[in-house]
């Protein structure tokens, strides 16, 4: 399944995060494409707050990776990931990045073309085109099992 949305702002995109971290329940492994510039951060801040992070979320590009505990599903993390530093596919895995993919966790990568090999099947893909203050193109992709039918509905009501 794929749906395509517009966004015309900052604003916009954050509320499309918002929106589709409101319908997460752990387990979710979330893969976000966009070159720099396109609204990552912007998309990933709103997830957070969807999901109930009340902690600022900042962009985790020297950390590599930035753990989140929700103040609304007490039993849920978001765990935020950039992977644009990484080098070498096996570094990933000295760094964590598979520990991660648990029930109790939403995982957010930003840059995940070096590991695609190593992705799990059931995914939600979404891509960022557009930069600067012209509107961006985000679409939205399922993979495997994973059936967001309902959270991509939401998505298109921003």
């Amino acid at each position: 399944m794929e749906s395509i949305i517009i966004s015309k702002s900052p604003e916009e995109t954050f509320i499309l995060g918002e929106r589709l971290g409101q319908k997460l329940e752990g387990g979710e492994v979330i893969c976000l494409y966009g070159e720099l510039g396109a609204g990552k951060t912007v998309f990933a801040k709103g997830l957070g707050k969807g999901i109930g992070v009340a902690e600022e979320i900042t962009s985790p590009t020297f950390t590599l990776i930035q753990e989140y505990t929700s103040d609304l599903k007490k039993d849920i993390k978001f765990i935020h990931m950039d992977l644009y530093r990484l080098q070498y596919p096996e570094e990933a895995e000295t760094i964590g990045v598979f520990d991660y993919f648990q029930e109790d966790c939403v995982c957010l990568m930003e840059w995940p073309e070096l590991i695609a090999d190593s992705i799990p099947a059931d995914i939600l893909e979404i891509n960022i085109v557009g930069s600067g203050d012209l509107p961006r193109e985000i679409s939205l992709k399922s993979f495997g099992q994973m059936v967001l039918s309902d959270l991509m509905e939401s998505a298109n009501n921003t």
